[in-house]
C-alpha cells in the first residue's frame, strides 16, 4: 500500500513541484483506516482502488484538491465516516466532492425493483446534478470507472457484460464529450474485451502480426516529413499515431473494410509550436503528396464542441499508400488528450476567463435540464447517447457565424440553437438561398437563414423532427405553457444544478416574415406571383399545409388546410386550388446507374449519395450481363437541380459507366 502511495507521490512531484503534499498524505492516512480489513474481490485491500483513482487523474495532471478527493471518493459509501465528519476533517471543498461522486451510485430504491435501463438512467440524472455543480465530480467518476474497468475480471460474467455495456453506451461518451482521448480510448478497449472477446483476441493477434511491419513504414516517413518540415523552417515534432483496437474493430463494421484495408492506411501527427506553423507545415505535406479528395477538415478553424483541434488531412504516398495526418499545436495536443482537464481553472486556485471551459461547464448544466425533461428511461439514454456523441454538422448563419449541429439536425434545431423564442416562432427556413422543409437535414457548410412568426407556436410533431435535447426540451416546455403536454412531476429542487444564465436573443440569421415575404413564398398552382389574399381567420404562414380558394375579388383567398371556417363551410370544390409554400413542392425522379463490376461500388455510391440529403423511396440492384450491372433508384426531388448534381456526383465514382433517369413508373413496376 505504502508502495501504490508513494507511486503517486512520484507522479505528482513530477508534474507539479509545489503541491500540498501534507494534505494528500492526510487524505490518505484518512482514507486508509476508513477501509482497513476492507478487500476487493480479487483480494488485494481496498485502498490500492482508491489510491489507483488518485494516480490515474494526477497522470492527468489535476489539483491536489480533486487528488485528495479521488483517494476518498468511496469514504462516505463504504465505511463509516460520515460528511460531516469528512467536512470537519478536510473542509466544505473536499467533503462535496466526495458527496457528488457518492450521489452518483446511491439509489435509494431496491435495485431488484428497477430494470437495467432505469438504474442507468436514474444514475445519470445524479451524475448529472452532482457534475454541473462541480465537473470535477465527473472526472473522478470517470477515474473510478477506468480502474474498475483495468480489474473488471473477478466480477461475475453477468455483472461484467452489464458493466461494460454501460460504460460503452454512457461513460466512453462522456470521456469524449469531455476531450479526454486517452480516457476514451482505454474505456473504449476494455469494454470491447469483455463483450466481445473473440474479435477482441482476433484483433489483438492482427495488430501484433503487422506492428513489425508497420512500424518500418512509420519509422521511415517519420523521417522523411522531419527533413522536408527542417527544409522549410518548420519546428515540429512527427510522431505516429496509434491505432487502437475498438477503433479498428469499429471501421470495419462500420464501413465494411476488411483488416487489411484498415491496418494499410499509416497515420502520424505533426505538432507545432504555433497556429501560423501549423498551417505552414500543411503546405509542406500538400507539396510533397497530393491530398486525397474530401479527406481535408480543418477543426483549428472551426474547433470541435469538446474542444478538440487539428487539421486533418489524408495524403498519397508515391508508392500509393494513402497516409492519414493530424497537425495541431502543443497546446492542441495536450488539450485533443485531457480535454476539459486541460483547461482546469481550479489548479491556480482562481477562475480565469476561459471561453472554451465555460462552454462545457454550460453545457453539462443544460444536459441536466434535458434530461429531466425526458420520461421513459429509454428516452433519457437516448437523449444523453444523442448529446454527448460527436457533433459532425458545421453550418453558418448568413452573416458567417459558425453552429456546431449534431448529425441528422433540421433547421428547427438550428432555431433552437440561436435562440428559445427563434424556435418556437419559426415557420421555415432558407437553406443555401433555397426554401427548406423543416425536416430538411442540414450539411455541414450550409448557410441557413430562419424565418419566423409572431403568430406563430411549437406543433406536437416537432418532437418528431428535431434531435438536440435542447430543442426538444423547449418544445415541450411551450407545449405545457400552452396546455397541450401534461405538466411535469416536481423534482426536489435542493438536488437541482445552479441554472444556466439566460441568454439575449440573437437576431444573427433570423428574418421575421412580413406580408411582402409571404407572398414572395406563395405558389398557387405551382405558379409564384399570383394575386391572393391571406385569410384572416387562420392566418397561414410558411410551415402551414394551405389551400386555395378562388374568389370574386381579389381572386383567390388562401386558407391553413386544417382552417376550421374552411373546412366547416359550404364550398364549391370546382373553385378549389392546390396552394404550397416554395420548398414544399418536390417530386419523384428515376435514376439507373450502370455500374461495372469492382468490389465495394455499391457502398461508394451510398457513400456519396449520403451528403446530399436525398429522401430514396425506393432502391434496387439488378445484376446484367457482360459484367455491367444496374442500380436503380427513385428520389423526392426539392428543386430541378437536384438531378444534375446527384449525376455529376455518381459519374464521379470509381465504377459507374454510366447516369441516366428512367421514368418513375417503369421502376416503380418493379418494387
Amino acid at each position: 500500500m505504502r508502495t501504490e502511495f508513494a507511486k503517486l507521490l512520484k507522479t505528482l512531484r513530477k508534474n507539479h513541484a509545489d503541491f500540498d503534499e501534507t494534505l494528500l498524505r492526510k487524505a490518505y492516512r484518512v482514507a486508509n483506516a476508513a477501509h482497513k480489513g476492507q478487500t476487493r474481490l480479487s483480494g488485494e485491500p481496498y485502498i490500492n482502488h482508491c489510491i489507483a483513482v488518485a494516480r490515474i487523474l494526477a497522470q492527468l495532471d489535476l489539483d491536489e484538491i480533486t487528488i485528495a478527493a479521488g483517494l476518498l471518493h468511496d469514504v462516505i459509501e463504504d465505511t463509516d465516516m460520515s460528511q460531516k465528519e469528512l467536512q470537519n476533517e478536510f473542509g466544505e471543498e473536499i467533503a462535496s466532492l466526495v458527496d457528488g461522486v457518492t450521489k452518483i451510485s446511491a439509489i435509494h430504491m431496491p435495485t431488484e425493483v428497477l430494470t437495467q435501463e432505469e438504474r442507468q438512467a436514474r444514475n445519470l440524472r445524479k451524475m448529472l446534478v452532482a457534475t454541473a455543480k462541480d465537473v470535477r465530480v465527473i472526472l473522478i467518476k470517470l477515474a473510478d470507472r477506468l480502474h474498475n474497468m483495468r480489474t473488471l475480471g473477478f466480477l461475475p460474467p453477468d455483472k461484467i457484460k452489464s458493466i461494460s455495456r454501460e460504460t460503452l453506451d454512457i461513460y466512453v461518451s462522456l470521456a469524449n464529450r469531455l476531450g479526454i482521448a486517452r480516457w476514451k480510448w482505454e474505456l473504449e478497449d476494455h469494454a470491447f474485451h469483455h463483450l466481445h472477446p473473440g474479435e477482441y483476441k482476433k484483433m489483438a493477434q492482427l495488430v501484433a502480426m503487422k506492428r513489425r511491419e508497420r512500424e518500418a513504414w512509420l519509422s521511415e516517413t517519420i523521417h522523411f516529413l522531419d527533413r522536408r518540415l527542417a527544409e522549410a523552417e518548420v519546428e515540429a515534432r512527427v510522431i505516429g499515431r496509434p491505432k487502437h483496437l475498438y477503433s479498428i474493430y469499429q471501421k470495419m463494421a462500420h464501413q465494411g473494410k476488411d483488416f487489411d484495408e484498415v491496418m494499410d492506411v499509416l497515420a502520424v501527427r505533426i505538432v507545432t509550436q504555433t497556429v501560423a506553423a501549423c498551417y505552414n507545415a500543411l503546405g509542406v505535406v500538400h507539396h510533397v503528396w497530393p491530398p486525397v479528395p474530401g479527406r481535408f477538415k480543418d477543426y483549428i478553424a472551426m474547433p470541435k464542441i469538446n474542444m478538440y483541434q487539428s487539421i486533418h488531412t489524408t495524403v498519397m504516398q508515391a508508392n500509393g499508400q494513402p497516409l492519414e495526418i493530424q497537425i495541431r499545436t502543443e497546446d492542441m495536443d495536450r488539450t485533443a488528450r485531457e480535454g476539459i482537464a486541460a483547461h482546469w481553472s481550479y489548479k491556480e486556485g482562481q477562475e480565469k476567463d476561459d471561453k472554451k471551459l465555460d462552454s462545457q461547464l454550460r453545457w453539462l448544466r443544460q444536459m441536466y435540464e434535458w434530461v429531466q425533461d425526458a420520461h421513459a428511461p429509454g428516452e433519457v439514454l437516448e437523449t444523453v447517447r444523442r448529446e454527448v456523441g460527436m457533433s459532425d454538422v458545421y453550418v453558418f448563419t448568413p452573416k458567417g457565424e459558425v453552429k456546431e449541429l449534431s448529425a441528422g439536425a433540421t433547421p428547427l434545431d438550428f432555431a433552437y440553437a440561436v435562440h428559445s423564442d427563434v424556435g418556437h416562432r419559426c415557420i421555415g427556413a432558407r437553406v443555401n438561398g433555397r426554401m427548406v422543409p423543416l425536416r430538411y437535414h442540414l450539411q455541414t457548410g450550409d448557410v441557413v437563414e430562419i424565418l419566423t412568426s409572431r403568430s406563430q407556436t411549437p406543433h406536437r410533431d416537432w418532437l418528431d423532427i428535431v434531435v438536440s435535447g435542447r430543442a426538444r426540451t423547449r418544445i415541450r416546455q411551450r407545449l405545457r405553457e400552452l396546455g397541450e403536454l401534461e405538466p411535469l412531476e416536481s423534482t426536489d429542487k435542493k438536488d437541482e444544478p445552479p441554472a444556466p444564465k439566460p441568454r439575449q436573443p440573437s437576431r444573427v440569421g433570423v428574418r421575421q416574415v412580413d406580408e411582402a415575404t409571404r407572398h414572395k413564398l406563395l405558389r398557387v398552382d405551382g405558379m409564384k406571383h399570383v394575386n391572393a389574399q391571406f385569410a384572416k381567420c387562420c392566418e397561414p404562414m410558411p410551415g402551414h399545409a394551405i389551400i386555395g380558394y378562388a374568389t370574386k375579388d381579389p381572386g383567390i383567398t388562401i386558407h391553413r388546410a386544417d382552417c376550421k371556417n374552411f373546412v366547416n363551410t359550404q364550398r364549391d370544390p370546382g373553385r378549389i386550388i392546390e396552394a404550397s409554400w416554395e420548398g414544399d413542392d418536390s417530386s419523384s425522379i428515376g435514376v439507373r446507374v450502370t455500374l461495372g463490376q469492382r468490389p465495394n461500388v455499391l457502398a461508394d455510391i451510398t457513400n456519396a449519395m449520403r451528403p446530399m440529403n436525398l429522401s430514396i423511396t425506393h432502391a434496387q440492384y439488378s445484376p446484367g450481363d457482360n459484367g455491367v450491372n444496374f442500380f436503380d433508384f427513385i428520389f423526392e426531388a426539392p428543386d430541378t437541380n437536384s438531378l444534375d448534381r446527384v449525376a455529376r456526383t455518381l459519374r464521379m465514382v470509381p465504377g459507374v459507366k454510366d447516369v441516366k433517369t428512367l421514368p418513375v413508373e417503369h421502376l416503380a413496376k418493379r418494387k
